[in-house]
């Protein structure tokens, strides 16, 4: 999952946006926006934090500085250090595949930071908070809560591919007046386009997904 090879299947099937969510990290962000510099691919900055409650949450925003300081923030809630010969290397690689260094923070695990604390501190830089794979039975809010609280204020809902458009409208029917999303959630190269969104937007920016979402200004997204 090296930039150069995460943006060749991109461009192989077509995709427009991409959006970068690493597990906990943000580190990897400058390489994937370089690599794609003169591409027709727009690469939006992100991260998918995994709170104390061990549910997924996944963060958009229009600059890598903003998912940087989210990362501050998470990385400051993270205990322990990684285990290479348990987990694996936490690769820092720069936009020509090249290994620049390893991260020793332990990203698998969760934050000591809840789910309020999160979408909270997402909203704050200005990002959007998305409620990752809510059809999953781990590290999802509802898998997790059993619902979602109504303090809580996503931005949108993932469904997975999973699940199909009748089921998940028949099974989230309570939570209809969010909208409904899809993406990858790819850990493997050939996962990249698996499932997607399609937006109708002015421009590939953050703040026309951001109206998208809302149905505002004509702007809609087909899931």
């Amino acid at each position: 999952m090296s930039p150069q090879k995460i943006l060749a299947e991109v461009q192989r099937r077509r995709i427009d946006i991409l959006a970068i969510c690493d597990h906990n990290s943000a580190q990897n962000l400058p390489a994937l926006q370089k690599a794609a510099k003169g591409q027709s691919v727009t690469v939006v900055p992100g991260m998918e934090v995994c709170t104390s409650e061990e549910i997924h949450v996944l963060a958009l925003f229009e600059d890598v500085e903003s998912a940087f300081q989210l990362q501050g923030i998470v990385y400051a809630n993270l205990p322990g250090e990684n285990n290479p010969e348990v987990f694996g290397l936490q690769v820092i690689a720069n936009e020509f595949d090249e290994v620049e260094g390893y991260q020793n923070k332990l990203l698998i695990g969760a934050a000591d930071l809840t789910v309020e604390d999160v979408v909270g501190a997402i909203h704050r830089l200005g990002g959007l908070a998305i409620a990752s794979h809510i059809d999953r039975e781990s590290y999802s809010v509802i898998g997790q809560l059993g619902f979602i609280p109504p303090t809580l204020r996503f931005d949108a809902l993932e469904i997975s591919s999973r699940t199909s458009d009748a089921v998940a409208a028949t099974r989230f029917q309570a939570y209809r007046q969010y909208p409904f999303i899809r993406n990858s959630d790819a850990h493997l190269l050939g996962d990249i386009g698996q499932s997607v969104s399609e937006y109708l937007l002015e421009e590939p920016s953050l703040k026309e997904i951001a109206k998208a979402l809302k149905n505002e200004d004509g702007r809609k997204v087909f899931v």
